[in-house]
């Protein structure tokens, strides 16, 4: 098939790499002209494991190609996907302006039948509102779809290539023949491809999302009764996650959720109830829960310090919302780091991708270490925020050798108390005891 796909933020860049990857001639459209000039030189210009091998591949047998004109891009496609950002404005509602922008410029380019696909995490109702944008200029067939995107941030190729299920809302049966066709290559193990409304389409991923969320909140919440209680959150995590009516996944506690989806779909989803008169309750206490969590272990750093840490000098490891992505958006370590320099606070970080990206919004506010060990040097305290594998299992002796005193605060819980009591250090972590 031939594709288009408007916009190469994360979700297009991904989405349009991995159709090429199945055979399809996929045309990749943005207007940032830097950007789309370092991707036609084979510049990937996000970092996701698995993701430039085949993007470099479709690259070379011309498969995958981009530009930043608009008709062009859209003139010898059978499917347009709108993967547009929909960030979040001051009351927590998605900002259409690009995704209505763009299907209004669709109205007075198209020509013939096409299907338009809405890949970006909208509203509900904002397929009406996209078939309307596009039908002010263009009085011919076409059809939108609602398509969101289930992608997890470092795992993103693998969920594309091999998705549990896929949603798609629509009720033309042209338009449905013609996803089907386009998915049939990702789902032969039978996984689902679940049609329905554009309107129900919309709101599952919101209601996915914000349903995570709450179990990592919930989570968080437990962890906070086992510090109180004596209790261990990895005990309680295991007995209650060996319930197949609960599952393993989500209920690790931490310093709380990041990212580009799980903040901005609740808040989305809260707004959206607000507008129907419904008080969802349940996801601003999840909303609550978060933003006191990404400062629980400022509190024991504070706490350990006796309320004192002018010119205290912390190393941190990890700056992205979680491993294997460069994605800072929301990332509890930059709200840690930013209360921390508040303080009177040195912060001297260290992370394998995010640091050009925190370079860009936080510049000379702390020290960019070359490597994890280098942080270290005459620090406080180490503290971790980001569980990237290289951390889990260090070289303690190099810790030892560079760190002031075996101070370490653990927002990802990577390390086992009883050895960390063991080796002398005083350990923090989050939901377990103190080591001794």
């Amino acid at each position: 098939m031939r594709i288009a796909v408007v916009g190469t933020g994360y979700v297009g860049l991904v989405t349009g790499t991995c159709f090429a990857e199945t055979g399809n001639r996929v045309t990749c459209i943005d207007i940032d002209k830097e950007k789309v000039e370092s991707l036609q030189r084979g510049e990937i210009t996000i970092y996701e494991p698995g993701l430039e091998k085949i993007f470099l591949r479709n690259l070379k047998e011309s498969r995958l190609k981009f530009t930043t004109d608009l008709a062009e891009g859209i003139k010898e496609a059978e499917i347009i996907f709108l993967a547009l950002p929909t960030p979040p404005g001051e009351d927590g509602a998605a900002d259409l302006k690009y995704v209505l922008g763009v299907a209004t410029e669709l109205g007075k380019l198209l020509t013939d039948y096409k299907v338009i696909v809405d890949k970006s995490t909208v509203p509900v109702g904002t397929a009406e509102k996209v078939k309307a944008a596009v039908a002010a200029n263009y009085k011919g067939e076409f059809d939108v779809v609602s398509n969101p995107e289930f992608l997890r941030e470092g795992v993103a190729v693998d969920d594309f290539m091999k998705p549990d299920r896929v949603v798609v809302g629509t009720t033309s049966e042209k338009a449905r023949k013609i996803i089907s066709d386009l998915y049939a290559p990702f789902v032969r193990q039978g996984n689902p491809v679940i049609f329905m409304d554009d309107k129900s389409a919309e709101l599952t991923k919101y209601a996915a999302n914000s349903f995570l969320a709450m179990k990592i909140s919930f989570m968080n919440e437990i962890a906070q009764l086992c510090e109180r209680m004596g209790a261990d959150v990895d005990m309680v995590r295991r007995g209650i996650g060996s319930d197949e009516r609960i599952g393993k996944r989500f209920l690790f506690p931490g310093i709380g959720y990041g990212g580009s989806c799980f903040p901005k779909d609740v808040q989305a989803l809260i707004k959206s109830s607000d507008d129907v008169a419904y008080n969802f309750r349940i996801l601003k206490s999840v909303e609550e829960v978060n933003a006191v969590q990404k400062l629980h272990l400022v509190g024991k750093i504070k706490n350990f310090f006796k309320g004192d840490i002018q010119n205290k000098h912390f190393a941190f490891w990890g700056l992205s919302f979680k491993p294997n992505t460069d994605d800072i958006r929301e990332a509890p370590a930059l709200e840690m780091i930013n209360a921390l320099l508040a303080g009177g606070a040195v912060v001297t970080a260290f992370d394998p991708e995010a640091m050009p990206n925190v370079k860009k919004i936080m510049g000379d506010k702390i020290v960019y270490a070359e490597s994890q060990y280098k942080a270290l040097d005459n620090a406080d305290a180490l503290v971790i925020a980001t569980e990237w594998s290289e951390f889990r299992t260090p070289d303690f002796e190099a810790i030892e050798s560079r760190l002031k005193s075996k101070v370490i605060f653990d927002g990802r819980n990577l390390f086992d108390v009883q050895y960390m009591s063991e080796r002398g250090y005083h350990y923090e972590s989050v939901g377990r005891p103190k080591s001794k």
